[in-house]
């Protein structure tokens, strides 16, 4: 044992040092790739690969969430969803949605992303244009349960995708880019539903139908174009030179530090044991079930501040504006600063400040701010919150695995979500429910910084200890982050 700190941290900067210059003999390339040149090859592979990503996820956001903005666009009162139907047909979307995300990212593995991704936006796609022939109760929850299944592996395959680009201090940034479309997913979505409810009776359709049919229709059309534009993985990538390709290549080794990459069930399981995705899981899931709430019952909550159904659909604009802003924001300081833990809860205590405001106040102008905090707090700390869940599993099928448990089971709290807005029009129930979930985020990451920091002295020790240092990488190539070598993000 090393009793004695102080020399203790010597030791840790002399193994430190070591690991430096073993890593450099390791990898014979390494010496040559200059910082400048990562710098470079990065924004290239963000010019390519993050704007198309971002339009997916949000044909995908907009597909899952437009429901909201049907219900006041007449589907409630068309499809007779009175009582608790209507969060009924929200909540069905979230079980089939949450148990298919696992599987979907081991097949993301084994087959290609670009013929994976694109195949279940195709059916995703299908499913949304043919809900506008729904026009009961009973039609609307078979439609929503196999949109919630064909949707499933899209959030998690991205997120999964991502970490096979780039380092894990590179892809907070890139996750809030990306996930910054379901911000303006949700800004577009009201301004599209305010357009398109003015096509009610064209074709014999309603105005919400539309909604359904035209939203549906582009996602297919992505689709199509996805088949076509999308890279699997940087080895394989047409639009990067040799050179770029090994100087990926060898940030994403020096990052892995060794560990495995090809599949084994045994990955599967050690995720799946490890109380750290849990804790990832419940942090996830009380960021979730606001985020869901903003998405599927702004519009409500809007109008039930005395606005027009119209003003309500433009009045959700500006939440989902101020939450992108935010969203990119964040990850660029969290990436700078190699932080996750302290962005998810100075997030997750601003939007509690948000509801908080909601719960009290009900002056329409005050609550309309408590709503805007609501949506900025809380929006960028799930692309935070997902590359700290990505970078605490060591090895691409646990990371994989992680991340699926961490985006499904989490997405259960949609359920959640979907029933908690029920007594207007001050929505007590729901905005209290809501703040419960996001002091539990808070606690739990309060719990994961000091665990991680603690797990890290204690490999540090370790490898101090036995000697152990890069050029053992291979002995722990199996392990993931048990691995005495792997560092956890704090």
């Amino acid at each position: 044992m090393v009793s004695n700190p102080p020399s203790l941290e010597k030791e840790k900067v002399s193994y430190e040092e070591d690991t430096r210059h073993t890593s450099v003999d390791h990898e014979e390339h390494i010496a040559d790739v200059t910082e400048a040149e990562q710098q470079r090859v990065l924004r290239k592979m963000d010019i390519h690969l993050l704007p198309f990503i971002s339009l997916l996820y949000l044909l995908s956001f907009l597909d899952r969430a437009n429901i909201g903005n049907a219900r006041i666009a007449g589907m409630g009162v068309d499809a007779h969803l009175d009582g608790l139907k209507y969060n009924i047909v929200a909540a069905v979307f979230f079980i089939p949605y949450a148990l298919a995300e696992v599987p979907s990212n081991v097949c993301l593995k084994l087959f290609r992303p670009s013929r994976w991704i694109p195949s279940i936006m195709v059916a995703w796609g299908v499913v949304m244009t043919l809900m506008c022939l729904c026009k009961t109760f009973n039609s609307l929850i078979i439609a929503r349960v196999f949109l919630g299944l064909t949707e499933a592996g899209l959030f998690p395959g991205i997120t999964f995708y991502l970490s096979l680009w780039y380092r894990r201090r590179d892809v907070a940034k890139r996750i809030a880019i990306f996930f910054s479309a379901a911000t303006i997913a949700g800004a577009f979505g009201g301004l599209l539903a305010y357009g398109i409810e003015r096509m009610e009776g064209l074709g014999g359709l309603h105005g919400w139908q539309w909604i359904f049919c035209l939203e549906g229709i582009v996602t297919v059309l992505a689709a199509v174009g996805a088949f076509f534009y999308m890279y699997d993985y940087p080895e394989t990538a047409s639009f990067l030179t040799d050179r770029e390709r090994h100087v990926v290549t060898t940030m994403l080794k020096e990052d892995s530090q060794g560990l495995a990459t090809h599949y084994n069930i045994k990955f599967v399981w050690q995720a799946m044991t490890d109380y750290k995705s849990y804790v990832q899981v419940g942090i996830y899931i009380g960021l979730l079930i606001p985020v869901y709430a903003i998405a599927l019952f702004t519009p409500t909550i809007v109008r039930e501040l005395g606005y027009s159904a119209a003003n309500a659909q433009l009045l959700t604009v500006p939440p989902f504006v101020a939450g992108c802003i935010c969203t990119i924001a964040v990850g660029i300081f969290s990436d700078k600063l190699n932080l996750r833990g302290p962005f998810v809860i100075g997030g997750a205590f601003v939007s509690l400040i948000g509801y908080i405001v909601l719960y009290t106040q009900s002056a329409p102008g005050v609550a309309y701010v408590g709503a805007i905090l609501a949506a900025v707090g809380v929006y960028p700390t799930i692309a935070v919150d997902l590359a700290w869940a990505g970078s605490a599993a060591g090895g691409d099928i646990r990371k994989g695995v992680a991340i699926a448990m961490v985006i499904g089971i989490g997405n259960l709290g949609g359920i959640c979500s979907s029933f908690i807005y029920i007594t207007p029009p001050r929505f007590h129930i729901g905005h209290g429910t809501i703040m419960g979930w996001l002091s539990l985020s808070i606690l739990l990451s309060l719990f994961a910084m000091w665990d991680y920091n603690r797990l890290n002295k204690k490999k540090i020790a370790q490898c101090v200890r036995e000697g152990i240092d890069s050029s053992r990488r291979e002995e722990f190539k199996e392990m993931g982050n048990d691995s005495p070598l792997f560092r956890y993000t704090i």
